[in-house]
């Protein structure tokens, strides 16, 4: 059904429902943790588990470990630090009171990592592709907007805030993509599985080096909560898990893009969960989302 340069399709939806998943187990843990300390649980519970997928895939493919080239490094940091950096824009965004514009600038991410891809790693891209991320982007902004959020549009902080946290996610996407495509001598499986791991490694290295500078006693929280932690942890690297074998297996842009039915997940959690009724805005909004998602999988 699917060829192995199609797989990404069936890996990124997977990952997308595995980020619902992780989202709503973080949020849960926000208010004991801080916002800091369930972002952190993302990494230090995620470390462990993907030293465990890729100990695994080693044991299927029959790979063999070596230390990366120099080449991987830069991309890998860019990748875990500018997740990390875009995480804390988000989270300055969740405190504004124009949330929602900000939330709408943030889904500007496809489209920026179609831009960084082809500056950076030269990702190639037809047009229909690129239309099909612009129709898809205006989907997912048209159902993120909420009446009267248009008042905010022309305030320059949410739009900063916004756009900058966007390009940092792109960032991120591309910086983990170069790294990927820069592991010699291995599977795709296994080079998404090395990256994965030596990036959750430095991303749980530097915020937990930070909450022991700045709030301790998060850290001896987030083990006290080791129980629910350890889930969401689990839950966080699987979902990482397929977006790098997805990383691995086609442009940053296409992937970004075909995870925004994310949306679509929430919106049927809240239509069944919540019974919450969904507006002729809200299904324009997600009429855009699954034409753009078509054309890119059809192209």
């Amino acid at each position: 059904m699917f060829t192995i340069a199609s797989l990404w399709i069936p890996f990124t939806i997977v990952a997308a429902l595995g980020q619902v998943a992780r989202n709503a187990m973080q949020r849960s843990l926000t208010k004991p943790l801080g916002t800091w300390g369930a972002t952190n649980i993302r990494f230090l519970f995620g470390f462990p588990f993907s030293l465990l997928f890729l100990g695994l895939v080693l044991l299927a493919t029959g790979d063999h470990l070596s230390p990366p080239p120099a080449v991987f490094w830069p991309w890998l940091l860019l990748g875990a630090l500018s997740q990390i950096v875009a995480t804390g824009l988000m989270l300055l965004a969740m405190n504004d009171r124009s949330f929602v514009v900000t939330t709408a600038y943030l889904k500007t991410e496809a489209i920026q990592t179609a831009i960084f891809g082809f500056v950076f790693l030269g990702d190639h891209l037809t047009w229909l592709k690129v239309l099909a991320i612009m129709i898809a982007t205006v989907g997912v902004v048209i159902t993120a907007l909420r009446p009267g959020g248009d008042k905010s549009f022309a305030e320059l902080k949410p739009t900063i805030t916004g756009l900058v946290a966007a390009a940092a996610f792109a960032l991120s996407a591309v910086g983990f993509r170069g790294a990927i495509i820069n592991v010699p001598d291995v599977s795709f499986v296994t080079a998404a599985s090395i990256t994965l791991a030596l990036g959750l490694f430095v991303q749980t290295l530097v915020l937990t080096m930070y909450l022991l500078w700045r709030a301790p006693d998060v850290l001896r929280g987030i083990l006290r909560l080791w129980r629910p932690s350890m889930l969401a942890g689990f839950i966080g690297a699987f979902a990482s898990q397929f977006w790098f074998l997805a990383f691995a297996l086609t442009a940053a842009a296409n992937v970004r893009t075909l995870a925004l039915i994310e949306v679509l997940f929430a919106q049927a959690v809240a239509y069944y969960s919540f019974k919450q009724p969904i507006a002729p805005r809200e299904l324009a909004g997600i009429a855009l989302i699954v034409l753009g998602v078509a054309v890119l999988v059809g192209a």
